[in-house]
């Protein structure tokens, strides 16, 4: 079994350019949104920066950023 890699560090001596990182998706109250696991859903509270809460018809969760697996539709 092999261990997932790490995202390999950026040493400043470099000569490559720096990875660019994506940025943060930001989401709104009301928003539909899909969910990997969950499925769909629609954004009822936001903790900026921290976690968005979901409603997924039976059940609510507490998203966690960076929202890895959630997108807006």
């Amino acid at each position: 079994m092999t261990k997932p890699s790490a995202p390999k560090r950026f040493l400043p001596t470099s000569p490559f350019k720096a990875p660019v990182a994506p940025p943060p998706q930001q989401f709104a109250v009301g928003d539909q949104v899909t969910h990997d696991v969950h499925g769909l859903g629609r954004v009822i509270g936001i903790e900026d920066g921290i976690a968005v809460a979901v409603d997924f018809g039976p059940a609510q969760e507490r998203i966690l950023s960076p929202y890895a697996k959630m997108s807006k539709l």
